[in-house]
C-alpha cells in the first residue's frame, strides 16, 4: 500500500486529528506585537496528502511555527483568471473539487472558514482603479487552497480568501505581491499555492509508486534552491530558461504564485526559509517562508 493506494482513504488525517491538531486550538493569535505575518509559497499535493503521515506533519508542523493569522489570502496554481478575482467570502466557502480519480471520502470534505469578507473589501481597495476586481459570489476554494489549509489549520478557524491568479508575467505577479505586503501587518498570511516542480505530462509508474526522481525535477529544484538563497530575484524571473525546463513546468502556473510571495515580502532579495525541501511523486515539494 501507498499514498497513492491507500488501505483505508485518509486514515492518516483521521490520525492527524486525534493525535496532533487539537494543539491548533491553543494556538497565539497574531497580535501587532509579533511583527508582520510571513508569506510563503507552498506545493499543495492533492488528497494524497490526507495519506501522507510525513506531509501532514510537515504542513501541521509549519503553520504552528508562527502565529495564527487574522485571515489568510491564497492564490492557487488553479485559478486563473483576469481580471483579477476574489472567492466568495461569506462564511462556510463552498470548496471546489477539481481532481479526478480518487476515493470517495475526498469528494464530501468540507472546511466551513469563517467570513472573509473584511479582508476581500481589503484586498478590492489596494487595487488601483485601473485594475477592477470581480467579486465572485459562489466561487469556492479550489483544492490547491483547501487541502493544505484543512492541515495547517484544521478547525477552519481563520477567514481565507483566494485571489486569481491573473497572469503569469513574473514582474506583474511581484508588484501585485509588493501591493498586498502590508496586509501582512494586519495579520495576513499570504500564501502562494503551486508545486515546485509539477511535469505530470512527464511523469512515469516509477515516479507516482517509487517516489523516483527524474533528473529534470531534480535540476529545478536545485536552481531554484542556489536564486533563492542568492536572493535573485531577476534569475527567477528568467525561469524558463532553468535547468529542467520545460519538463518541470509543461505548463507554469504552479511555479509563478512564487513571484506574489516574493512581492510581499519584506526583503524580496534576503534568503528565505526552506522549511520542506524533499520530493514526493518525483516532484519537489519545496517550500519557502519569506520575512
Amino acid at each position: 500500500m501507498s499514498v497513492m493506494n491507500p488501505a483505508v482513504p485518509g486514515e492518516a488525517y483521521t490520525r492527524f486529528l486525534s493525535e496532533q491538531a487539537p494543539s491548533s486550538r491553543l494556538q497565539t493569535t497574531w497580535s501587532e506585537a509579533d511583527g508582520p505575518m510571513p508569506a510563503i509559497y507552498l506545493s499543495h499535493g492533492a488528497p494524497p496528502v490526507f495519506d501522507d503521515p510525513h506531509w501532514i506533519h510537515q504542513l501541521f508542523g509549519w503553520s504552528q511555527s508562527f502565529p495564527k493569522p487574522r485571515a489568510i489570502l491564497i492564490v492557487s496554481a488553479h485559478w486563473e483568471d483576469a481580471p483579477l478575482g476574489l472567492s466568495a467570502s461569506e462564511p462556510n466557502t463552498p470548496l471546489v473539487y477539481d481532481f479526478g480519480g480518487f476515493a470517495p471520502i475526498y469528494y464530501s470534505m468540507t472546511y466551513p472558514t469563517p467570513d472573509a469578507s473584511d479582508l476581500a473589501r481589503r484586498v478590492a481597495s489596494m487595487m488601483p482603479d485601473a485594475e477592477p476586481v470581480h467579486q465572485h459570489a459562489s466561487r469556492g476554494l479550489d483544492h490547491g487552497a483547501w487541502v493544505p489549509l484543512k492541515v495547517m489549520y484544521p478547525y477552519a478557524d481563520v477567514p481565507v480568501l483566494q485571489m486569481s491568479l491573473p497572469t503569469h508575467d513574473p514582474q506583474r505577479l511581484f508588484d501585485l505581491g509588493r501591493r498586498l505586503r502590508p496586509l501582512r501587518s494586519e495579520g495576513v498570511l499570504i500564501i502562494g499555492s503551486g508545486f515546485m516542480t509539477h511535469g505530470l505530462r512527464h511523469a512515469t509508474y516509477e515516479m507516482f509508486h517509487e517516489n523516483r526522481i527524474p533528473g529534470w525535477s531534480k535540476a529545478f529544484d536545485a536552481w531554484v534552491a542556489d536564486a533563492l538563497d542568492r536572493g535573485d530575484v531577476e534569475a527567477l524571473g528568467a525561469y524558463d530558461r532553468a535547468p529542467g525546463m520545460p519538463y518541470a513546468h509543461p505548463t507554469v502556473e504552479h511555479f509563478t504564485p512564487i513571484f506574489i510571495s516574493l512581492g510581499a515580502a519584506t526583503d524580496p532579495e534576503q534568503t528565505p526559509t526552506t522549511v520542506i525541501d524533499d520530493f514526493q511523486f518525483g516532484f519537489a515539494k519545496r517550500s519557502v517562508q519569506f520575512a
